[in-house]
C-alpha cells in the first residue's frame, strides 16, 4: 500500500496559524513525519506551531523549489511508495498553486499515488472572492515580462481579453516591484477598467480595493513595496 500525499496549506504569513488553519488541516499534519517542503525554515516556523507529537529533528524534510531539476522530483515519492505518509508544503498558502509543488504532484498522479488537499488559506482564492469581480470566468496568469515594454504589452492583452471575455485576469508581482506594476497599470490600462488590489491577505494589515483606473489614478494610492499583492483586472 502506498501512502497518501497531503497538501498542507501553510499561513500567508507570521503569526496566523491559530486563525487560518483548521483543526483537521493541523491533525492531519501532527500525523506526517515525512515533507516535501519550498522553504525548509518557514516550514519548520509553521510546524512548530502545531505542536507536532514528534520534535523537528526527528522529521524528514526534502526541498521541492524552482531551482529543483525535473529529474530531482520522481525520487521524492520514496516514502509515499515504501508506504508513508507525505505533507507538501508551499512557502505560503496552498501547495501546487502557483507553486513548484505541482511537479510531485503530477508525479504522485502517475504512480497512482493518492493525493489528498486540505483546507487552508490560498491568495488567489481570497482575493477573488473579496474583489468583486467576476468569479464565474477568471484565470491567474502569473508573474507579468519583467521588462517595461513587454509588460505593457501584456497589460493590455490582458485587458483586452478581459473585455472579450468578460474575464476577470489576476497576476502578481514580485513584492519590491508592486509600486512600479501598480504605476505601469496606471499608465498602460483604460480609464474604466476595474482594478483591485489585495495586500497582506489573512493579516493584520490586509488590504482589498477595488476601483475603476481612473478613480485610482486621483486617490492616494497605498504602498505596496514588498507586501505579498494580489492584482486583479476586469475590463
Amino acid at each position: 500500500m502506498y501512502g497518501t500525499l497531503f497538501l498542507i496549506p501553510a499561513p500567508l504569513g507570521e503569526g496566523t496559524t491559530a486563525s487560518v488553519i483548521p483543526p483537521r488541516t493541523a491533525e492531519v499534519a501532527r500525523g506526517v513525519a515525512h515533507y516535501v517542503v519550498e522553504n525548509a525554515r518557514s516550514a519548520r516556523r509553521f510546524l512548530s506551531q502545531l505542536r507536532l507529537p514528534l520534535p523537528l529533528d526527528a522529521l524528514h524534510f526534502e526541498l521541492l523549489n524552482e531551482h529543483t531539476p525535473a529529474a530531482d522530483v520522481a525520487p521524492l515519492l520514496a516514502p509515499l511508495l515504501e508506504g508513508f505518509d507525505v505533507g507538501l508544503i508551499s512557502e505560503a498558502g496552498a501547495p501546487a498553486v502557483a507553486d513548484p509543488g505541482a511537479a510531485l504532484v503530477a508525479a504522485a498522479h502517475a504512480r497512482g499515488i493518492r493525493v489528498a488537499p486540505l483546507v487552508g488559506p490560498s491568495a488567489i482564492p481570497l482575493a477573488l472572492m473579496a474583489s468583486g469581480l467576476n468569479g464565474q470566468s477568471f484565470a491567474f496568469v502569473g508573474y507579468l515580462p519583467p521588462k517595461p515594454d513587454q509588460r505593457t504589452r501584456r497589460l493590455r492583452q490582458l485587458e483586452q481579453l478581459s473585455q472579450a471575455a468578460g474575464q476577470t485576469q489576476l497576476f502578481i508581482e514580485a513584492p519590491y516591484r508592486n509600486n512600479q506594476l501598480m504605476a505601469d497599470i496606471m499608465a498602460s490600462c483604460h480609464p474604466r477598467t476595474l482594478l483591485c488590489v489585495a495586500a497582506d491577505l489573512t493579516l493584520d494589515t490586509e488590504l482589498v480595493a477595488t476601483r475603476a483606473v481612473a478613480e485610482w489614478r486621483t486617490a492616494q494610492r497605498p504602498d505596496l513595496n514588498r507586501r505579498p499583492c494580489i492584482f486583479l483586472l476586469q475590463a
